[in-house]
């Protein structure tokens, strides 16, 4: 059997220089970790065996609540197989707990640092409920991209600077979605979404592939293999092949390239979460 490298997804609070890892690996665990983003630190928060669809998670804007949707398909648990939890970030452990019981819809977006909108469609219910946070029900996003993993992850790449260029229907069982974002020098990072049944082995239905591309100069670089990008602060950061990098953009391309982090032979672990 083929091994993959690790897969990452990256969540950038809005307001403060943290971020969330999400690391999955192998493909039924999967673990959280903080990320100092101004000393490109890194610490465990806790794994969970089971999986975390990250398209549908979200990090509040000061980078103290991560609100996800799991599944560990123990349907007949008090979660229901299949839940929505926000946790004090980067742990797990609920302070808050939807139970679903399918994995349609789920997740949601922070609309504050202490509201959230929940992405329910129907069949929520509540399990734990904190104090702490308050649901917005007035919140909907301003497009409906469907009920599974789009339906968060598109209206957040919106409310964080990206632009919807194009939608493509490719085949019968692809869509072909296109996000722009400037970066200055002249540069456009263009992210290249996929939405296929049947794509290649180590991908899952949802895959992103990205490009640079120098408006002026009519030069494209290509980057199939970042399967997670963004503009942090004067910098680009990136994750592919189970690390991350960051780098900086001159005329020529990208420069000053640095490994942040290598997540590849991280192991399952048991930790408790400190509350």
């Amino acid at each position: 059997m083929a091994k993959f490298a690790a897969r990452l997804h990256c969540l950038l609070a809005r307001e403060a220089p943290v971020a969330v890892v999400i690391r999955r690996g192998p493909s039924k665990q999967v673990c959280t970790m903080l990320w100092d983003r101004r000393s490109d630190n890194f610490q465990v928060g806790q794994w969970l065996k089971g999986r975390i669809y990250e398209r549908r998670c979200d990090l509040s804007p000061d980078g103290k609540f991560l609100i996800y949707f799991a599944m560990n398909g123990r349907w007949k648990s008090e979660v229901q197989g299949a839940w929505t939890a926000i946790s004090s970030a980067p742990y797990l452990k609920a302070i808050t707990v939807f139970p679903k019981g399918d994995c349609w819809n789920g997740g949601g977006l922070f609309t504050g640092r202490k509201s959230y909108w929940l992405n329910d469609g129907h069949g929520h219910s509540v399990l734990l409920d904190s104090k702490e946070l308050t649901r917005d029900l007035k919140f909907r996003p301003t497009e409906n991209f469907g009920g599974e993993c789009l339906g968060v992850y598109y209206p957040q790449l919106l409310r964080d600077g990206w632009q919807l260029t194009s939608r493509t229907r490719v085949s019968s069982l692809e869509q072909l979605d296109v996000f722009e974002k400037a970066l200055g020098k002249g540069w456009m990072l263009r992210k290249l979404a996929h939405a296929e049944v049947g794509s290649s082995p180590g991908k899952g239905c949802y895959w992103d592939e990205h490009e640079l591309v120098h408006t002026a100069k009519d030069n494209k670089i290509s980057c199939p293999d970042w399967e997670w990008t963004e503009l942090d602060r004067k910098r680009l950061v990136w994750a592919t092949k189970g690390k991350l990098f960051a780098g900086r953009m001159n005329d020529a391309g990208i420069f000053n390239e640095t490994q942040l982090f290598d997540f590849n032979d991280m192991t399952f672990e048991p930790i408790e979460a400190p509350y």
